[in-house]
């Protein structure tokens, strides 16, 4: 097994128990347990087309966040774009969030909540990400 996919794992299970953020079943919602180590892990950022501050401080510092554990990929996905209805649909989003997509089992893990609540400080946003405080 590689480590960086491991760490991820561990960074991003801190992430959703320290914001309370439990995902649901439904839509094809997975619980954080569901996202065990795997190599096929994938952020996703979805925006509209006039992005606002906040969303350009959440993608800079999801990117910054997922950085050290190298070889995860971000994606940033406009959902104003016709070419992007099917995955807008799919995710059911119109609009700036963020998620964790295991592509193999089509599980997504929201992580809007956590990404606005903590969007105006870049710290607590890092090292909430990390460390799980």
């Amino acid at each position: 097994m590689n480590r960086k996919y491991l760490y991820f794992s561990l960074f991003m299970a801190l992430v959703f128990s320290s914001c309370q953020n439990k995902a649901q079943d439904m839509n094809g919602q997975a619980n954080v347990s569901e996202f065990k180590l795997k190599q096929n892990l994938e952020v996703i950022q979805f925006h509209s087309e006039h992005r606002c501050q906040t969303c350009l401080e959440i993608g800079a510092m999801t990117k910054e966040a997922i950085l050290p554990y190298g070889g995860i990929p971000f994606r940033l996905i406009n959902v104003d774009d016709s070419n992007n209805k099917t995955i807008s649909y799919e995710f059911r989003t119109a609009g700036t969030s963020l998620f964790i997509y295991d592509p193999v089992q089509n599980k997504k893990l929201d992580l809007t909540d956590f990404a606005f609540l903590n969007a105006s400080d870049k710290e607590k946003f890092i090292k909430r990400a990390a460390k799980g405080n």
